[in-house]
């Protein structure tokens, strides 16, 4: 069996009745069971519809997410979490750079990485390099006056573990913004890339080896090995192409608003939810979400 879900932006909440049942119809499903008014919807299915790309991208122009998946073990027991531009809405980089005047030029080598048309390590060596002399308590400042959390993840963290999964953040980015959000967040543990530190000023370097693709890819292994769960109990999402080892691993890989290139290779992409949109795909109703 699977099933389908249509989802929509919290804020839109545009989700129309007669769109729900137009589609269940279409593809004989079960009877909808609506998570949210307005907001979410799901139904049975029997086998996986063979037009589901092209509804999908019909949808798209509606603001309305489809996601199609086996019923069975889509509740998981594992969050693998990117954070830049995932579970935070900025990348801590680009925020960074800045504050030390050279937010442009690191912003485009960012893009550039995140679709996949750069080298990751060597692009994030270059990017810190032009940082050097920086103050490191800026990082504080960035920290408090520039970060803020991506809508739905304070529930959804809250939701997965208070349903006993355990969830880490993994990030090409930094310690020091990992160590912050995964705190405030509630995850289990979280790693990231370390900014090299001398005399008060970032000295232009990075921690090796760097956190990239392949790191991602371990994390996902041990971290699930440790717990003695399987890949396919880990629920993993992210927006770059440093990304795509994980989300491809995973039981379910998430490609949340993420660049063109990336989402193309997931089975599962979240371009109008938020974060409460990995609740809605493993069944939960927006009344069983809990608070932080």
């Amino acid at each position: 069996m699977y099933t389908a879900t249509l989802l929509t932006s919290p804020e839109a909440r545009n989700l129309e009745a007669a769109l729900v049942e137009n589609l269940r119809n279409a593809w004989g499903g079960g009877e909808a069971v609506w998570l949210s008014p307005d907001e979410a919807a799901e139904f049975s299915l029997g086998a996986m519809p063979d037009n589901r790309w092209d509804v999908w991208a019909d949808l798209q122009g509606l603001g309305v997410d489809l996601v199609v998946q086996k019923t069975a073990g889509r509740v998981k027991q594992m969050l693998l979490a990117d954070m830049d531009s995932t579970m935070i809405q900025q990348e801590c980089i680009d925020e960074l750079a800045d504050e030390a005047g050279v937010g442009e030029r690191v912003k485009d080598i960012t893009a550039r990485a995140m679709n996949g048309e750069l080298d990751f390590e060597g692009a994030l060596r270059e990017r810190v390099g032009l940082m050097k002399g920086l103050d490191a308590g800026v990082i504080e400042k960035v920290l408090a006056t520039r970060i803020t959390l991506m809508p739905g993840g304070r529930e959804l963290l809250a939701t997965m573990r208070g349903a006993g999964a355990y969830a880490a953040l993994v990030s090409g980015g930094f310690t020091a913004f990992t160590a912050k959000v995964a705190a405030e967040l509630g995850f289990d543990e979280n790693r990231a890339n370390t900014l090299n530190i001398a005399e008060g000023q970032l000295d232009g370097t990075v921690g090796e080896p760097i956190l990239g693709r392949e790191a991602k890819v371990a994390a996902l292994e041990e971290i699930s090995a440790r717990l003695g769960l399987e890949h396919a109990d880990v629920m993993a999402v992210g927006d770059g192409a440093n990304d795509l080892g994980m989300l491809g691993l995973a039981g379910a890989g998430v490609a949340l608003h993420a660049k063109p290139s990336v989402a193309a290779e997931c089975e599962i992409r979240i371009n109008h939810g938020d974060l409460s949109a990995l609740l809605f795909i493993q069944g939960y109703a927006r009344s069983e979400f809990k608070q932080a």
